[in-house]
């Protein structure tokens, strides 16, 4: 239900925010006599600000279209390596000139970077990619939004993320050094220790993990308060939503990245307020 209200005041307010947007092109059109002037400042930010508020992100671009490899430009192109149902396996390819040719790969270590699949996309790990492409073969779990996922597909348990990782490892090849960002940690653990005893000669050459919740015995947060505070059913009950009429996963139960983004704004609330009324200044 919870997930329907929030689709209904996205739908709601879309009139609005087009109206916002058309004022704010009328406003900020740099001959408007009204447009230096303090009232006409003050509308100008409380439109962007709230056009920008209610605004529906979709998914954003890589955009690596070169990288600098010993001074010289070259070109990266996106390529699916492998497609399944809950994730593409992209591959940053690198052009050395305009003819197509590629590098040595054999030269390059192959890096496999598995994204979270937590509420946004792997293009999070823009920056990421963009630092070691150019002395890297790099390679990224690109996770599909969950909505848009239809119900007769097969689910996406712990267990398919754990095999979906192991899978990607074998098709790259025992040099891989994987890299786990967040959420992934957990289930690369578990991947990469399987294959170290069921199949060593196909575990990848190092394994990588940023900030992931490993022993969240250590170093305790509020998270992690509110998880003891709670059951697993409690949990099921509360955050678990099917979703609404309109996307092509219509019924697929799911933990919606809307909340997701609620629990990062209320960890630090003071500090995203500030932030609004920053861009409002």
């Amino acid at each position: 239900m919870l997930y329907h209200l929030y689709e209904m005041q996205r739908a709601t307010l879309a009139p609005m925010r087009m109206l916002a947007h058309s004022a704010l092109s009328i406003m900020d059109a740099p001959f408007n006599p009204l447009r230096p002037t303090p009232m006409g400042r003050i509308a100008v930010a409380a439109l962007d600000s709230f056009e920008h508020t209610t605004r529906a992100f979709g998914k954003p671009e890589f955009g690596h279209a070169h990288t600098v490899v010993n001074g010289q430009q070259v070109r990266v192109a996106e390529q699916i390596v492998e497609s399944r149902t809950w994730c593409d396996l992209v591959r940053f390819r690198r052009f050395l000139d305009p003819a197509g040719r590629a590098p040595d790969e054999a030269e390059r270590p192959r890096v496999l970077m598995v994204a979270p699949m937590s509420g946004h996309f792997a293009t999070l790990l823009r920056g990421t990619v963009e630092a070691f492409l150019p002395d890297s073969d790099v390679y990224i779990t690109d996770w599909r939004d969950a909505r848009e996922v239809p119900l007769v597909a097969s689910d996406f348990t712990l267990d398919d993320y754990i095999d979906y990782v192991m899978d990607f490892i074998r098709l790259l090849g025992p040099r891989t050094h994987v890299i786990a960002v967040c959420q992934p940690a957990v289930p690369v653990l578990a991947a990469v220790s399987l294959m170290n005893a069921r199949e060593p000669e196909a575990a990848p050459a190092s394994m990588t993990l940023i900030g992931g919740p490993i022993d969240t015995r250590e170093a305790p947060t509020a998270v992690n308060d509110f998880a003891k505070r709670h059951s697993l059913d409690w949990f099921r009950n509360n955050v678990i939503h099917r979703v609404p009429l309109g996307n092509a996963g219509f019924l697929r139960q799911v933990y919606p990245g809307f909340m997701q983004l609620a629990g990062f704004l209320a960890m630090n609330l003071d500090r995203h307020v500030e932030a609004h009324w920053q861009l409002f200044l």
